[in-house]
């Protein structure tokens, strides 16, 4: 009786638990999918989940947080900046427990020797800047490099820089070093009635400036400190159809004059990545491609992955009597670290996430009120394994912790950009167990194979991940090492059948001949 008791306690824990984690998973207010080889949407157990927030009150403010229209995480200083553009202030937290360390709203103006404050700002960034020899006095080597802060001060029409100093963050000093507005840019091309309007901004480790500029179709501005104009960078073209071509030439101009202008559109949001690629995101029409990963010539060099789709949700799907079809409003990109980069998208409030070769790892976040939903959202960063979602309508950032799913998701993929496939395997293999249908956790597992030379547990893999490119590559280096491996058997088989059959030629011949006589 009480082994009975005992079993039937034991059952009703395991009950508990597992109907408490379904109840978990349950009470998210959005839907966690992915995409399928066939592009069917599937549910996945969900990636990342809702973790507090940040907001006027938990930044102990006295007010509400404005909109905030961008964020920036620096690791090495331990601090967030914050860009809000309702309060026109520059909020600096501690990536710890997010507590406010500092409130930018006034500063000294070096140039004008005046108290200064900012009108709308809606970009902040912190850069490492090269330190060189300004005087006579002072010796630093190119090497050397110290902190900045730069911040797009949109509608005062000027991009400000600060010199950050202090040996912790607890004592940080930030000090005006320099302006760029559209009198102190020198270029040729842009002219002198040029508005500079900056909105979004980052900095690459030859300091040279890339500014996402309000109403600029060409591209991205390409900067020095000095004010020098070096270029439009990654600029967009657009393509239009043979169809289109047809139909606007033998359109009248009135019949022109109401039809889609095909001009190129605007960059939205932009991030480095450590090799000093530039991650860039714009609105697509065509729901394909929604970023660029632009290279030292404003190339694009990106992975469009198995499905050649960087869009965000696929055209064309539905998802249990919901529509999740059409192209997304991407706003925001965020570098990962690992190859990995995050979108958000403003029109459904979905993050997708991918990896360096353009695979769709998880998608979470939605439309709403609840916690871990947006009206709004406008910006993306990382802290650490959090991600950060600014709301410029619920006035708040949202945090996002990851799951074990979505943990090892990360890990898996970070294993195999660096190249350790026995730890990669081993996640991998550990994600399965959380998710049986997901594709790429058997691609990633049957690439480890391939790299390893262990081409037919790789083709077992690749066939269940639905890998057919990766697949033919393992099965033609498995062919070849059979038949390297039975080179000997292969290659004398074949002459002593040779030798036989010229043998029996010969044999016929002869007695063919024999017999003629």
């Amino acid at each position: 009786m009480k082994k009975v008791l005992r079993n039937f306690v034991i059952v009703l824990l395991i009950l508990t638990m597992v109907m408490g984690s379904v109840a978990s998973a349950d009470t998210l207010p959005y839907v966690t999918y992915n995409f399928d080889y066939w592009n069917d949407a599937v549910i996945t157990p969900a990636a990342y989940v809702p973790d507090g927030s940040i907001n006027g009150d938990s930044l102990q403010l006295g007010h509400k947080l404005g909109s905030i229209y961008d964020l920036y995480t620096d690791e090495t200083l331990g601090i967030i900046a914050l860009c809000d553009n309702t309060f026109n202030a520059i909020y600096i937290l501690d990536t710890d427990d997010y507590s406010l360390l500092y409130v930018i709203d006034e500063f000294f103006n070096t140039e004008t020797g005046n108290m200064d404050t900012f009108k709308s700002p809606q970009g902040v960034y912190i850069s490492n800047v090269s330190k060189i020899a300004s005087t006579e006095e002072e010796s630093y080597a190119v090497t050397d490099s110290y902190k900045q802060l730069f911040i797009c001060d949109t509608e005062n029409q000027r991009l400000l820089y600060f010199d950050i100093d202090g040996e912790n963050k607890k004592n940080l000093t930030f000090t005006h070093d320099g302006t760029l507005t559209s009198q102190s840019l020198v270029s040729d091309i842009l002219g002198e009635s040029y508005t500079f309007k900056p909105k979004k901004v980052c900095v690459d480790s030859a300091d040279r400036i890339y500014v996402i500029n309000e109403g600029e179709f060409q591209g991205i501005l390409q900067l020095e400190k000095n004010g020098v104009f070096n270029g439009y960078f990654g600029t967009i073209t657009v393509n239009i159809s043979l169809w289109q071509k047809i139909w606007r030439t033998l359109s009248t101009s009135a019949q022109r004059s109401k039809q889609t202008l095909f001009i190129p559109t605007e960059y939205k949001g932009i991030d480095i990545d450590d090799a000093g690629f530039l991650y860039a995101c714009y609105l697509d029409q065509t729901g394909v491609q929604a970023v660029m990963r632009l290279n030292s010539k404003g190339g694009d060099v990106i992975k469009k992955g198995a499905n050649n789709n960087l869009g965000g949700d696929l055209i064309g799907v539905n998802l249990g009597g919901n529509k999740y079809s059409g192209h997304n409003k991407i706003v925001d990109v965020t570098y990962n670290g690992k190859g990995m980069y995050s979108l958000i998208d403003n029109l459904r409030g979905r993050i997708f996430t991918y990896d360096a070769e353009g695979n769709l790892l998880y998608i979470f976040g939605g439309l709403g009120n609840a916690e871990g939903t947006f009206l709004s959202p406008q910006a993306i960063e990382i802290n650490g394994a959090q991600r950060l979602v600014c709301d410029v309508n619920k006035n708040e950032v949202q945090i996002f912790s990851p799951t074990q799913y979505g943990r090892l998701i990360n890990e898996a993929v970070g294993y195999r950009y660096d190249g350790d496939e026995s730890k990669a395997v081993a996640t991998w293999q550990k994600v399965l167990q959380l998710n049986e249908n997901f594709e790429q956790a058997y691609i990633g597992i049957g690439k480890a194979y391939l790299n390893s030379g262990e081409y037919k547990q790789a083709m077992d893999y690749l066939k269940l991940g639905m890998s057919r490119s990766y697949y033919s590559i393992a099965y033609k280096r498995y062919r070849n090492n059979i038949l390297k491996e039975h080179f000997n058997i292969i290659f004398g088989t074949i002459i002593v059948l040779l030798v036989l059959f010229i043998g029996s030629r010969l044999y016929k011949k002869h007695k063919n001949r024999k017999y003629d006589d």
